[in-house]
Order: structure tokens, then sequence, then C-alpha cells
């Protein structure tokens, strides 16, 4: 949309990271509608004028609505920002669609292949939605650091080249800088690797291993971001990017990261579920495990880290034996 011109929104998914989603385009000057499954949590945020659950440090916009009926938040919308866990992107998407109107536009946060299909978000929407203008929102961030209005830097991927710009337009501030382009597939590709090699990355550090290790697995992380990603059909470019390379950097190094504190946790030797009771909140990287491992096998693509951690999550493989594995593998050229 052009500059000045600050359409409603609407954003379905009142986590932590719709929420800041949802601040930052009331912060621009859009009417904004934030909508949840959770009456009570909606009722509470209307309340407090913050989400206390997901989000407390940030004081909502007086631009930013919360809603509680979505057929109301629909008529008003311009478009809609969807933003929740890939587990329930394709029922969300169902819901949306029922009530959307002809020239609504669809945009999402979501990261990760869905676990029973093997699909990409974008492959969702297409199955869920048709040939309705979609774009895809990614990039190295943290919501506590968005709700404060920190710097920050995302990509918008679209093959509608008005809805990507206009989505970039929108959500862009001074503190706020997004850059577009059009490899959706690269994009959601490293959206879905790069928290699988996050628990990786954690792992190692639970373990009291140090920054050389960290590096590495993050460099040939992106190695095995950038097979598969090339092998379903992305741009080498978009691996070197905001979306992938500053995500993986980003996830793998800040304790912010859900997934990192999370291998942080199994590598000192805590179980599964009391890592995951530690966090307290959707860790992607769980799932993605399963479905990054699964997609790679059906398209042949190596991805030994990727692998050794699904082994660790879903097979009961222990730590040690992973690093073991890993440190063990033939010597090969790095370009392989």
């Amino acid at each position: 949309m052009p500059a000045g011109h600050r359409e409603p929104m609407a954003v379905i998914g009142a986590g932590s990271w719709g929420t800041a989603l949802a601040i930052q385009l009331a912060r621009e000057g859009h009417r904004t509608f934030l909508w949840g499954r959770d009456p009570v949590q909606q009722q509470a945020m209307q309340q407090a004028r913050r989400n206390l659950r997901y989000l407390p440090g940030a004081e909502f916009p007086s631009g930013l609505v919360v809603a509680t009926d979505l057929s109301a938040v629909f008529a008003e919308a311009r478009d809609v920002l969807v933003a929740v866990p890939s587990h329930a992107f394709r029922e969300t998407l169902v819901l949306a669609n029922s009530l959307l109107h002809p020239q609504m536009r669809v945009a999402w946060a979501t990261k990760g292949f869905e676990l029973h299909t093997g699909l990409l978000p974008h492959q969702v929407a297409r199955e869920v939605l048709g040939q309705r203008a979609t774009a895809v929102l990614s990039g190295p961030t943290f919501a506590k650091e968005v709700g404060a209005g920190l710097p920050t830097a995302m990509t918008v991927a679209s093959r509608d080249a008005a809805f990507g710009a206009d989505l970039a337009q929108a959500i862009s501030g001074p503190n706020f800088r997004v850059y577009t382009q059009t490899d959706i597939v690269g994009v959601e590709v490293g959206g879905a690797v790069k928290n699988v090699i996050a628990i990786g990355s954690g792992i190692a550090d639970g373990m009291g291993f140090g920054a050389n290790t960290r590096v590495a697995l993050i460099t040939r992380g992106l190695a095995e971001m950038l097979r598969l990603g090339i092998a379903l059909g992305g741009v080498r470019e978009t691996f070197m990017g905001l979306a992938c390379l500053g995500d993986l950097v980003l996830t793998c190094t800040d304790d912010q990261s859900r997934n990192r504190r999370f291998g942080m946790a199994l590598g000192s030797g805590r179980s599964l579920s009391d890592a995951t009771n530690g966090i307290d909140q959707v860790v992607e990287g769980v799932p993605a495990a399963r479905a990054v491992h699964e997609v790679a096998v059906q398209r042949g693509v190596d991805m030994p880290i990727c692998g050794e951690v699904y082994r660790i999550l879903h097979e009961g493989s222990p730590v040690g034996a992973a690093v073991r594995a890993l440190m063990g593998r033939e010597i090969r050229a790095e370009s392989d």
C-alpha cells in the first residue's frame, strides 16, 4: 500500500509473535485487529492492554484492537497476517477461508513443514486458499525485541509483487525494515530447518563444548539447509539472506531462542519431558526435526546434523552417540 495510506490489518494468532507483529502494525498507524482462539486470554488482553501471558513487557498502541469476533474483523480488515505454530496452520486457514472476502490477501509468519504431509506453508495455503494472493514474512527476530521497538530487519517473499511491496510498506517503520523477494520456497525452508539446527547447537553448548563447535554446527547446518532448499526449488542466493543465514545465526546463538534453550537442557542431561516443561511454550524444532528428516529422506538429501537431532528427539539416541556419529563421518570436500 502506498506510503501514508494505512489500511486496517488483521493478525490471527495471539501468541508472542502474533502479538509483536500486531503491535508493530499498529505502531505504524494501521488499525490492527488481534484475534486468538482463547476467549479468556482475549478478554485478559482487552483489560490489561498487553499480552500478560506471552509478551508482558509490551504495551498495546491505541490502534491495536483485541478482537473476539473473527467475522467482524474480516469485514473491516484489508489483509490478514497469520502467526500460529505450524501444527495449527492448516486448521487456522480453513477457519479463515470461510470468512475471507474475495479481494482479501493472506500472509503468514508461520515456520515449519506440515508434519503429516511434509508440505511447506505456501503449499498448505494453496490447497486451502486456492489462487488468492499470499506472502510469507520471515527473518531473524525475537518477539520481545519487536515488541520493544528495537531495530529489526525481515524478509517478505511473495509471487504477487504488489502484495509483497504492500506488506513490506505496511509493517516497515523507523526501527523495522523489510526487504522483498519472490523465493517463497527458500525463505520457508530456512524457517523450518533453522529450528532443528538450533536444538543441535544448544545440545552442544549444554554438553560444554565451545564456540568452535557452535560455529561448525551453524556453518554445516547452513550447508544442509541449502541442499534441502535447492532440492525443493529454492534459489541459492536466498540462503545467504535474512530468512536463512540470518535467522539461523540468531536462533543458534541467543538464549531468547526456545529451541536453543531446549537443546541446552538436553545437552546438560535433562530428559525430553523435563526440557520441554522448562520452556513452557511450543518448541517448534521438535516436530520440525521429524518433518525435515522425512522430507530429506524422501528427496535423498544428506542432512547429518538434522538427522542426529531427529534421532535424539524421536528415537531416543543418546546425545553422546550423536556427537560420535557426526565426528566419525567420512572426510569429504567442504563443498559437498
